[in-house]
């Protein structure tokens, strides 16, 4: 009897083992690997990894609302306000010639619901100081208030750049595509090349910067020293220029000074004012009119207010008075706000 019930038993275990091989296992599905932003902190803050790559990206912009007030700024009312929208995309990665940087600058401004444009502000790459693509040149640099006119036209050029830096010092040389200058030919379109050339850097409080530039198809240049020292509860700030006739890189006069004081009243609020000089105007409103100076003089001052409301968001306003020998005075002014991310 124990046998036949061992065998019974043997018989029925055996089927229950068979049943469940024939049948589908159930099997657990293995959850897929998720991959993290990393952070990537050695190009600074706010750059993170691009996942599954070894390159950093680093996302910043701004959001701008104006207001600008002057004679018929639109139509015939004495103010407009504009809005823009900013986005920066900064990529960066480690080479055997050291970081090789990537940065797209888009940029939309809207006067209006209707009257909208969106253009690409920079693209350009960087590797070992050599510098290509759309960038702003040396000469987009200025005092930090709102008076200076240190620069004419546009200061954004296709160009190809090699700038040595070794601590506070950088001293380089930049050949520009001058689409955006200033001609003489009836009929032709401006399709200059300029060389520019800048030295400058920073020594304790005091910063410095000597520029040149040299429009080739005008045959004229320009010079520009700007420096900086902090006195007092702030910064003064000075700078002239000297062309040797209209050009793509200074028009404004044949020769400037502009001066200006930037008093840090608090953490916060900045109060800056400023003057400036030109001898021998430029006789032409516009790039294309413009041939040969004047023996008229200008003079210009204003004062800009800079004020952080909290962290990245902030308020300006700037007013300016400008007197032009044998012409109307002009003034104008603005109210900003911005934030920044």
């Amino acid at each position: 009897m124990n046998i036949k019930s061992l065998l019974l038993g043997s018989a029925a275990a055996l089927a229950v083992v068979s049943g469940a091989q024939a049948a589908d296992a159930i099997v657990a599905a293995e959850p897929e690997p998720v991959e993290y932003v990393r952070v990537c902190d050695a190009y600074g803050t706010g750059y993170f990894y691009i996942p599954g790559t070894e390159t950093c990206l680093k996302i910043e912009g701004y959001i701008r609302f104006q207001v600008n007030a002057g004679d018929d700024l639109s139509g015939p009312s004495s103010w407009d306000a504009v809005t823009r929208g900013q986005v920066q995309f900064t990529a960066k990665s480690d080479t055997e010639y050291g970081p090789l940087t990537g940065v797209i600058v888009l940029q939309a401004n809207a006067d209006n619901a209707s009257v909208q444009e969106t253009i690409l502000d920079s693209a350009y790459l960087d590797i070992a100081g050599f510098r290509a693509g759309l960038f702003y040149s040396w000469w987009d640099d200025g005092l930090s208030g709102e008076t200076d006119v240190l620069a004419s036209n546009s200061t954004l050029h296709n160009s190809i750049r090699y700038q040595y830096e070794s601590g506070d010092f950088y001293a380089g040389i930049s050949v520009d595509e001058l689409e955006d200058s200033i001609h003489f030919a009836e009929g032709e379109n401006p399709n200059d090349v300029g060389i520019a050339v800048g030295i400058g850097g920073k020594a304790g409080a005091f910063t410095y910067q000597v520029i040149g530039g040299y429009d080739t198809d005008t045959e004229d240049g320009a010079i520009r020293a700007m420096g900086t020292v902090a006195i007092g509860p702030g910064t003064l700030g000075l700078a002239a220029a000297w062309a040797s006739g209209p050009n793509a890189y200074f028009e404004e006069s044949e020769w400037t000074i502009a001066a200006e004081y930037a008093i840090q009243a608090t953490d916060k609020l900045k109060i800056t004012p400023g003057v400036q000089w030109f001898d021998n105007v430029k006789n032409g409103g516009s790039a294309a009119t413009v041939t040969d100076f004047t023996n008229d003089s200008a003079w210009k001052a204003g004062l800009t207010v800079d004020y952080q409301i909290v962290e990245n968001f902030y308020a300006k306003a700037s007013v300016q008075y400008l007197d032009v020998e044998n012409q109307d005075d002009v003034t104008t002014g603005y109210f900003r706000l911005q934030r920044a991310f």
